[in-house]
């Protein structure tokens, strides 16, 4: 399913974690690796003609060539590429050629979490293949428990084939995660008045969904172990839970889905994965419509 992976490099080292996970995960599984580091137009038109130019483009070089002494220690072999323009645009349209995209993601600012980076945000945006975001927490690949989250919609499916896909690497566990949120479901209503019938039926609709989608990754790999759990909220929302199961749990890494390019409407899980990428310090792989 990954044959070939694309890793945004920048010299930092969020993006060297990025790379290293990259790499070991390509290791795993056979795939090729190309790091990509995109040169901003504007940084060389500033120094254009100059020593300063020179400059850059070695210190350019330099990044790149940190990336081959990671792979050099992880053992996977790894293939440069040095573009210029705007880097999230370069990235995306790298992107067409992989089967995973692997960004790195921005620390911890503080009590509050950051944003996501900026040209990690478009990426996630605009890219049409698949895209993984690596914190600053993460120190290597693992998969021995992956967290699936899913309100059973056709976008959340999409994750399926991508959490069945690790979860081979290492005989990992997966868990299939439906959160209720009673705030979401009560819309314009309080969600504390809520008829016990009304409530009664989500989860039960809850527990269909996490069973068809463990039969799912069931018939996608015979000797999948797969958990389920449909938990409620009422307060907190559906990414706050997911990021709970996380902590308590010792998950590695979150597999969803989210909106594709287009929707003029996010589904929940949209909206959702959107938080978790932001709360959660594990890696998140993000499935789009349009990804392979």
């Amino acid at each position: 399913m990954y044959d070939h992976i694309l890793v945004g490099v920048d010299g930092s080292e969020a993006s060297e974690r990025a790379a290293r996970y990259a790499l070991e995960l390509a290791s795993r599984v056979d795939a090729s690796v190309t790091a990509l580091h995109v040169v901003e137009g504007r940084a060389l038109d500033l120094a254009a003609g100059s020593e300063e130019e020179t400059e850059l483009r070695r210190e350019r070089a330099a990044v790149l060539a940190g990336i081959e002494r990671i792979a050099d220690e992880v053992g996977h072999p790894v293939a440069d590429e040095l573009a210029t323009g705007d880097p999230a645009t370069q990235l995306t349209d790298h992107a067409s050629e992989a089967d995973l995209v692997v960004v790195g993601r921005q620390g911890l600012s503080g009590l509050k979490r950051r944003l996501l980076g900026g040209v990690t945000e478009q990426v996630l945006h605009h890219s049409e293949t698949p895209v993984l975001v690596v914190p600053n927490a993460a120190e290597s690949f693992a998969a021995d428990r992956l967290l699936l989250p899913t309100d059973g919609s056709e976008n959340a499916e999409l994750a399926l084939p991508h959490a069945a896909e690790l979860a081979r690497i290492d005989d990992g566990t997966v868990d299939v995660l439906n959160v209720v949120d009673l705030t979401d479901a009560g819309g314009a209503f309080d969600a504390g008045g809520l008829q016990p019938e009304f409530v009664e039926r989500l989860e039960a609709r809850g527990e269909e969904v996490v069973q068809q989608v463990a039969d799912a990754l069931s018939a996608e790999y015979a000797g999948m172990n797969v958990r389920t759990t449909v938990t409620q909220t009422a307060t907190a929302g559906a990414a706050a839970e997911i990021e709970a199961h996380v902590e308590e749990h010792a998950v590695d890494a979150v597999v969803m889905g989210s909106h594709g390019r287009g929707n003029l409407k996010r589904a929940l899980l949209g909206s959702v994965a959107s938080k978790v990428l932001r709360s959660v310090d594990v890696p998140v792989l993000v499935a789009v419509r349009g990804g392979r």
